[in-house]
């Protein structure tokens, strides 16, 4: 069992940067591959960005390639999203998620994943 807790939302102007995190609980969390994905209001949840459990992987929307980085520090069972350049469209829910799938186009997948946070909003205003 992987509870998983986000933070660093909140508002930002068009081109600021926001960082996430997202706080895992379990003595396991170094062998799950960790996603992080967004919802806007009336549109499914979306794939942003995931990492493999030794972090030697990682995949991007296309959408946010170049923006966005998502890392991981196994030692605080955390995993992080770094977002520059933002811009407005990037308004959303986020939420990290945990899948013990270990890497591949997989992990783009919301059914993949077994664990979700609860979410951070993060606004961005034009």
């Amino acid at each position: 069992q992987v509870q998983l807790t986000e933070s660093g939302g909140g508002l930002v102007q068009a081109g600021g940067s926001l960082r996430l995190s997202c706080a895992a609980s379990g003595r396991t969390f170094n062998t799950y591959t960790m996603g992080w994905f967004r919802r806007t209001p009336g549109k499914e949840r979306e794939f942003v960005a995931a990492i493999t459990w030794t972090g030697g992987s990682t995949y991007y929307a296309d959408s946010v390639k170049g923006r966005f980085s998502i890392s991981r520090d196994n030692s605080k069972n955390t995993v992080y999203l770094q977002m520059n350049s933002l811009k407005p469209e990037d308004t959303a829910v986020y939420y990290c998620a945990a899948t013990t799938i270990g890497a591949g186009s997989w992990v783009k997948v919301v059914s993949t994943y077994n664990y979700w946070g609860q979410g951070t909003q993060v606004t961005v205003s034009s």
